[in-house]
């Protein structure tokens, strides 16, 4: 498949283009989407039970579920494989579109997502292509905020959040996390263009 390449720096991203089918590159990334021949690498990250329970999902149980899920769920607007740029991913990104989250009912606000695999636990990589989604969405999307949240536990992305800058709004308990069948309190945060523009000046920063 051909993709539009976005590089993540400061002069890469002045105005609104067409944003079908783009992968997003960083210094160490590549966020493109999802291809059914992936399958085969998301299922060796995605099996670990260390990495999809803490997020709400459990581990994938075959080649074929990471094929299903590929076809499925990857398959949204704007979800990507987080990849090295060898090409091959290691972990999963995306911003959920109004009618595909429960954080907000506005077209031009999204809900930011993301996992990756435990070999790459503590490098950075996540926070690093979040900064690049956030500017992808904020300067290309057209988006005013993005959301995102982490369940009570789940440290590492908790961690991940505050290293962006997102700014925490609330808390909600009793919450039914249907695909692991448990009761679970969650913690909701933000990032507003205006406070993401003071953060970041409209760059890609470590």
């Amino acid at each position: 498949m051909n993709f539009l390449i976005l590089k993540s720096s400061r002069d890469s991203i002045n105005a609104p283009i067409d944003v079908t089918n783009i992968c997003i590159e960083t210094s160490r990334l590549i966020l493109r989407p999802w291809q059914e021949s992936d399958a085969e690498f998301l299922y060796e990250y995605a099996k670990d039970p260390a990495v999809g329970p803490p997020a709400g999902w459990p581990p994938h149980t075959s080649v074929e579920n990471s094929r299903e899920i590929i076809r499925t769920v990857f398959s949204a607007p704007e979800t990507y494989a987080v990849c090295l740029k060898d090409g091959s991913p290691i972990g999963s990104i995306g911003l959920k579109l109004n009618g595909s989250t429960d954080m907000t009912d506005r077209d031009d606000e999204c809900e930011l997502g993301y996992w990756i695999g435990k070999p790459f636990w503590g490098q950075g990589m996540i926070p690093e292509a979040s900064r690049a989604l956030l500017r992808h969405a904020f300067e290309n999307l057209g988006m005013r905020a993005v959301w995102c949240g982490y369940y009570e536990g789940n440290e590492k992305s908790k961690r991940v959040q505050e290293k962006l800058g997102f700014v925490y709004q609330y808390t909600t308990d009793g919450l039914e996390v249907s695909l692991v069948n448990e009761i679970r309190t969650g913690h909701t945060n933000l990032m507003t263009k205006e406070h993401w523009q003071e953060v970041y000046h409209g760059s890609e920063t470590d």
